[in-house]
């Protein structure tokens, strides 16, 4: 395996850190100030830093070499690193138009949209106009495993009904987020399950579409993006909204969270990154009991621990990522199930043996560690929890072995 990048991979890589230390950093406590002053509304330093990332070319890096044209001319493997500089700030790959949910929209409307679709909701998703959700979680059942979706999408003549309700639906509190797309049934007593569901697009303005609350994680609202909770409520949409066809939504699922599970943790090496460099930071100026925090053997066994473990993720994603460029997202479902386990649990430890060394800071609005604590948690739940990856993982390992 040979992970070193090109010359024009290492460029973009300077390019985006200079942009992060130049631009991104310096105005983290002022996004945060004018989230808190209009919650769903994108704040107008991220207006101004997405302008000027599209002015410098830093945009759309996340769509591989395999969409043609719509891509940002780069491989899994070489978006790694740039996915992981933004991973060290929660908000910043949507500077680069590079955020969730809208990647995996924006991959699953260039992979399996229509021509009308792409021009009505791909092009301005590109072009970072709008924003929008992807609807699939519900509170009333197990929503781990797919096929356990409730919502219906009813046929009536040229259009689809849905009913239902979804909760944790990211990104559509915002008001800026105008579409959704949706997962439910259209063929409920299909005697294959993986053929009862599809996926349909539904404006955020159709008519029974409401918004009931934005959900909370670990009590932060994640606002301007929010996670909202919405029932639908005989929502009808024209039957030219449908994605691939009807029966093909578990296929579609599957077909976004690959990618989407591999970028999270692409991110999470970020933010693990920032929280070691912060422990060493801390470590070399921080005195307890007159000496530095650096001179205690536990410290220096933290930082050592918190590399390792950064480094071995950090590996494991490239491999992951070098197998979907080389063999396709299939071939590589057991290097990212192994991803998914192993990097949100990572970064937990090593933002938690930061915030340990940071005292009451650590734990407070004052540094990003606590916000990022409970987004790396969550990510634990988040396309997928540990144990659906560990088990399908293990009854495949097993399955190969025992062949």
């Amino acid at each position: 395996m040979d992970f070193e990048y090109s010359d024009k991979v290492k460029g973009l890589v300077e390019q985006v850190k200079a942009f992060m230390d130049e631009f991104v950093y310096p105005n983290e406590a002022l996004f945060e100030e004018q989230v808190e002053q209009t919650p769903w509304e994108t704040p107008a330093i991220l207006q101004e830093l997405k302008a000027k990332a599209k002015a410098q070319g830093l945009w759309n890096f996340f769509l591989p070499l395999s969409f043609g044209e719509l891509s940002g001319g780069l491989t899994n493997l070489e978006y790694a690193p740039l996915a992981e500089e933004m991973g060290k700030v929660m908000w910043a790959s949507e500077v680069f138009n590079c955020a969730a949910p809208d990647t995996g929209n924006m991959e699953v409307l260039a992979k399996y949209g229509n021509e009308e679709q792409k021009k009505q909701w791909l092009e301005p998703l590109l072009a970072g106009e709008i924003r929008s959700a992807f609807a699939m979680t519900e509170p009333e059942v197990a929503s781990s495993d797919a096929t356990n979706i409730e919502t219906s999408i009813v046929r009536d003549g040229d259009e689809y009904v849905i009913n239902g309700r979804k909760f944790y639906i990211s990104g559509a509190c915002r008001k800026s987020c105008e579409i959704m797309i949706v997962m439910g049934k259209t063929d409920p007593e299909n005697s294959n399950r993986y053929l009862q569901q599809s996926q349909v697009l539904v404006p955020m303005n159709t008519p029974g579409v409401n918004v009931i609350r934005p959900m909370t994680v670990f009590g932060y609202d994640d606002a301007p993006e929010g996670h909202a909770e919405i029932v639908f409520d005989n929502v009808r949409v024209p039957v030219s909204n449908i994605i691939a066809g009807e029966g093909r939504g578990f296929e579609v699922a599957q077909g976004r969270l690959g990618p989407g599970r591999i970028h999270h943790c692409m991110r999470s090496v970020g933010a693990a990154q920032r929280a070691l460099e912060m422990m060493c930071k801390r470590a070399n100026t921080r005195t307890v009991f007159g000496q530095l925090l650096i001179k205690n053997q536990s410290v220096r066994e933290d930082i050592a621990k918190s590399h390792c473990q950064i480094e071995q993720s950090r590996l494991m994603n490239l491999k992951a990522a070098q197998k979907m460029d080389t063999e396709g997202n299939k071939a590589a479902k057991d290097l990212i199930a192994m991803i998914k386990i192993v990097a949100p649990n990572m970064a937990l430890d090593v933002i938690d043996r930061t915030i340990q060394m940071y005292g009451a800071a650590g734990v407070s609005q004052d540094t990003f560690l606590a916000h990022a604590f409970a987004g790396q948690r969550s990510l634990r739940l988040a396309d997928g929890p540990d144990q659906v990856h560990m088990m399908q993982l293990g009854r495949n390992l097993a399955k190969a072995y025992a062949e």
